[in-house]
């Protein structure tokens, strides 16, 4: 397996996995309602920021992929 096929696994993986936290942190923004605000909102903030950060490594696959395509 060469570097290429790693990273389009570990994109992949990667991928799954920020999903898996984006939705534990809107779960707990949720159950943190009865907290104070803030704390819902900081993890709701948290959440965002996780589905910026998937948006790029989705492109990153993306890129990835159509350069494995011209090779």
């Amino acid at each position: 397996m060469d570097e290429v096929q790693k990273l389009q696994i570990l994109l992949d993986f990667w991928i799954v996995h920020n999903s898996e936290h984006m939705k534990e942190f809107r779960d707990w923004a949720d159950k943190a309602a009865s907290s104070p605000t803030e704390v819902a909102q900081q993890l709701q903030a948290a959440a965002t920021k996780m589905t910026a950060v998937n948006n790029e490594l989705i492109k990153a696959r993306q890129t990835l992929s159509k350069s494995k395509e011209r090779h």
